[in-house]
């Protein structure tokens, strides 16, 4: 079997807010100048909004001690990024769950994602979890068992961003590996239903590798969002986009000079501003908010494939969520982004000791020093 993926798990991901009780007592979300977060809150359950778009039913909205879960804002479509049920706000996407204390040693519970608002950046009392078992394609009769995010954007063009996760379908080691890439589509309801896997043409792949490190990005400028995916010997699989609701991109084909690791260049995508999204190949991870070293790919109307010489990822001094614990923790860049509609980025970090303990920051643009928002991913514990 292959390795997980774990290029972004680095970054974790992350979209988030807190609703605000008397005293803040019993809460997993603290809003700032309220106390540490609680891992003592009560299991969800109950159902989350109808409109499957992936044509399952939709997950049930669940409860959790002290902090109600409600429905998935309902949305009519937006450009905004990350902005899977289209109303307009940009949502966190949460990889690598804490565990709860008895179950330490078992399996991620899946991906989380804390819906925007009107009122606050992001409002976790309507969330989602999305796992494996309800959410993922199978391969053949097998489900698989890792379920992790990646990247997102609007693949289909309807207006509400998509969600691709990697996966590990089984493989026996002969020929090429199944694909492990899944979308799964936004809609009014969020991210619901079943995901389909990515369909990749014969003639764009090559080699016996895995096809991994999806970026998402308009490397050929006509508006509509495309893929790039790793292939082997160095190669870059082009995905043209729009994707159809089954997967398939327009058309796709092979490009050479990439590599075995591939980003999105930090903080724009379209480094040079000529309206063609760029590409960074990289020999060895990355994690957001590290230094690292790769090679740009400028797009062009074929795509990323005009050489622009070395890349220098910049490092960035992050601030630390405030995690009330004991011993060593660590701090990772989830997120730069617009969560609060003032057209600047905002930071997101995480701070966790091991994987039982975590506190994510919302920091509002241009002021590290105090968060507006944090919690623990303990929210999602069932």
């Amino acid at each position: 079997m292959r390795p997980r993926i774990t290029h972004q798990k680095a970054a974790v991901t992350t979209r988030a807010t807190a609703v605000l009780a008397a005293g803040c007592t019993g809460l997993l979300l603290v809003l700032t100048g309220c106390g540490s977060p609680s891992a003592a809150d009560a299991p969800p359950s109950a159902a989350s909004g109808s409109g499957a778009k992936n044509g399952d039913t939709p997950p049930k909205a669940q409860t959790l001690a002290g902090t109600a879960r409600v429905p998935v804002p309902r949305g009519a479509g937006s450009r905004v990024p990350y902005d899977f049920n289209g109303d307009g706000h940009r949502d966190l996407v949460i990889d690598d769950l804490v565990k709860a204390p008895e179950d330490s040693h078992g399996d991620d519970a899946g991906i989380g994602i804390v819906y925007g608002s009107d009122d606050r950046p992001l409002d976790p009392a309507a969330r989602q979890l999305l796992s494996a078992r309800a959410n993922a394609a199978k391969s053949g009769d097998t489900l698989p068992a890792a379920f992790d995010a990646e990247s997102a954007c609007d693949l289909d063009r309807d207006g509400f961003t998509d969600l691709i996760v990697s996966t590990d379908p089984p493989y026996n080691g002969i020929g090429a590996p199944p694909v492990p890439l899944q979308i799964l589509f936004g809609s009014p309801a969020g991210l619901t239903g079943k995901a389909v896997t990515v369909r990749i043409p014969q003639q764009a792949r090559f080699g016996n590798e895995w096809p991994e490190q999806p970026v998402c990005g308009d490397f050929d400028g006509d508006g509509k969002a495309d893929l790039a995916v790793t292939a082997s010997a160095g190669q870059v699989t082009f995905l043209h986009g729009p994707f159809t609701r089954t997967g398939a991109p327009r058309s796709a084909e092979l490009l050479p000079d990439g590599g075995p690791y591939l980003y999105a260049p930090e903080p724009r995508a379209d480094t040079d501003g000529d309206g063609y999204d760029d590409l960074v190949a990289a020999a060895r991870p990355h994690a957001p908010g590290r230094p690292g070293k790769g090679t740009l790919l400028l797009g062009s109307a074929k795509g990323p494939a005009r050489p622009g010489g070395a890349y220098a990822f910049a490092a960035e001094k992050l601030p630390r969520a405030p995690l009330n614990a004991t011993g060593t923790t660590r701090t990772a860049l989830l997120d730069h982004g617009d969560y609060d509609a003032d057209r600047k980025p905002d930071t997101v970090v995480r701070t966790y000791r091991g994987e039982r303990q975590d506190l994510i920051a919302l920091y509002p643009a241009g002021n590290t020093d105090r968060p507006v928002l944090t919690f623990s991913t303990a929210l999602f514990l069932p």
